[in-house]
This record gives C-alpha cells, structure tokens and sequence, in this order.
C-alpha cells in the first residue's frame, strides 16, 4: 500500500480502508484459485493495483459514468478503479467463471456498491452501451476494438470523448501498425 500512497494522496477514509483490504483478500483468493500469477501476489499494489490506477491521470470518470472491463481477470483495473471513483458504475466481465466469482466475493467484501460482476463475453452484451470500455492485457488492439466499438455510447460527457482505454505493456507499435484505419 505504500507504494500507492507515493503517487496518490487523495483517499477518503473508506477508499483507504477499500484498498488496504485488497492484499489479503486476493492473497487468500489466490490460494485456492490462480487469480494473479503466484509470483504477483506479493507485489500486488505495484503490479495490479497502481498499473489499474494509473488511468486516473488520463481520466477523471465523472457521476453516473458507465466503464466496463473487458476481460476483468481478477478484477483489474475495475476494481481499483471502482475504488476511486465511487461515483461511476463499473461492469467487470470476464469469460472465466472462477475468476468472476472471486471478483464478486472481493467486491462484496469491499462493499462495493458500484460494481456488477458477470461471467460474459464482449460479443454477447448485446444493447449495452458504455462511456468507456477500458481492458488490461487482454487481447491485441484490433480485437478489442472490434469488441468495443458497439459498446459504445455516442452520447460524450467527460473531457475527453467515450472509447477504448488499453492498458498494455511493452511495445504497442506492432500492434498500433496493424489496426485497421478509419
């Protein structure tokens, strides 16, 4: 957690009380489900859950904003995210069944009131329209846009407009030359 307090000072009580928690829970979730690569567990808050909050430098999510998470994993980057902006409402999907359940055991044991956990695919969510759909090492970025185009609202309210969010590491430049244009 100290690694968060060096980049992020803001924290109400509760976000701090959120947070602390999450150490324990996924360390106890990861014992008896691979959520995080054994070898992550430990540094948790440097490898999931800053990388998670580190889009808040790029967005600020306003009240009633709709963000899903595409491919939520073990709930990152919705969860953290969820955290810092108890304002917007997060959908976190992943087509795995356990890793879902643990993201909604984590989310109820948080509290989280402005989270929904579903085992579901991009491709079946079918009317639902979202400000942001935001994914962390999911899949290359032709796909995930082929997934989040429809998802998407027309309607813009932050200042930046609705899309993609990616959270990707190493070089993207391959992948950024293969996108379709336009």
């Amino acid at each position: 957690m100290e690694i968060i307090h060096k980049y992020f000072t803001d924290f109400t009580d509760t976000q701090v009380q959120q947070l602390s928690q999450l150490q324990a829970l996924y360390a106890e979730w990861n014992a008896k489900i691979n959520v995080i690569s054994r070898k992550d567990i430990e540094n948790l808050y440097e490898r999931h859950v800053l990388h998670s909050l580190i889009l808040s430098n790029v967005i600020h999510f306003k009240k009633g904003a709709k963000i899903l998470d595409l491919g939520t994993g073990g709930g990152f980057p919705g969860i953290p995210l969820a955290i810092l902006f108890p304002d917007a409402q997060f959908t976190l999907i992943h087509g795995t069944g356990k890793k879902i359940q643990v993201v909604k055991e984590v989310v109820a044991a948080l509290g989280l009131k402005n989270v929904t956990a579903r085992q579901q695919r991009a491709e079946e969510l079918k009317g639902e329209r979202f400000d942001f759909v935001i994914s962390r090492a999911v899949a290359k970025l032709a796909q995930l846009m082929i997934w989040a185009r429809p998802l998407l609202s027309r309607k813009h309210k932050h200042s930046i407009p609705n899309g993609l969010i990616v959270l990707k590491g190493g070089s993207i430049r391959e992948e950024i030359r293969e996108m379709p244009k336009g």
